[in-house]
């Protein structure tokens, strides 16, 4: 599996995987962190995943005591990063989670949903069959905690960002950006087209995963109906 580091700062490098957002290169991300899940170096603080990339963060104190005087930590770190992945190759075998989320699409939850639908030509009935029956993947969590960054929906309904930025969306709406989909887990400004909402919190800063959705997750959206959504939200 090709990769190249690249230095962040001081107790940072940057794995970089690929050039391009794609299910490939999301996979060999995939095929990273979980063997850094399996086997995590002793100096590492944290990874992070993105499109196409992962950042650990090590331990500069850590390493300085156990590495070669010739060698700075960063130097270290992806010497030893290296030799730990020699062993990995892109097929090797990732289990994803299906994650099913529930949504109430339209009304006073998703505001622009028909805008949705009138700029594609279609109803709003056809965008939320069309939302609800793509092939997602999550590809990145960041911009705010637990925000999902999710791809594989059709064109059909890509829709542009607004051209001015809401101040304040609600927690767990859903909305369109090109041709991306999301869910801002928390209250937060935003400039995403909002077709829907759902009942399930994706960011629980009490649990020891604040993130109900993390890279790689297999995503699935239920339409269901306002008194479902009330229902769901009370239990």
């Amino acid at each position: 599996m090709e990769y190249s580091f690249h230095r962040l700062g001081d107790n940072a490098v940057i794995i970089e995987i690929g050039k391009d957002i794609s299910i490939e290169t999301q996979q060999k991300v995939q095929v990273i962190t979980s063997f850094l899940d399996e086997h995590p170096p002793p100096w590492m603080i944290e990874y992070i995943p993105a499109f196409t990339t992962v950042t650990v963060f090590y331990e500069p104190v850590r390493i300085l005591a156990v590495r070669e005087e010739s060698l700075s930590p960063y130097q270290y770190v992806c010497n030893l990063l290296r030799e730990l992945f020699s062993g990995l190759t892109a097929g090797r075998s990732v289990e994803s989670r299906i994650v099913d989320i529930p949504v109430c699409y339209g009304g006073e939850f998703g505001p622009d949903l028909e805008y949705v639908a009138r700029i594609n030509g279609l109803t709003t009935e056809e965008v939320i069959h069309i939302h609800s029956s793509g092939d997602y993947l999550v590809y990145m969590i960041g911009f705010a905690p637990g925000f999902p960054y999710i791809g594989g929906m059709s064109e059909e309904i890509a829709t542009p960002r607004k051209e001015s930025p809401r101040l304040q969306i609600p927690a767990r709406t859903v909305g369109i950006a090109g041709k991306q989909t999301g869910i801002y887990p928390i209250e937060t400004p935003g400039g995403w087209q909002l077709i829907g909402r759902t009942p399930v919190r994706l960011f629980r800063p009490e649990n020891e995963a604040p993130s109900l959705l993390r890279a790689g997750d297999k995503i699935r959206f239920l339409p269901i109906s306002r008194k479902e959504y009330i229902e769901w939200e009370n239990d």
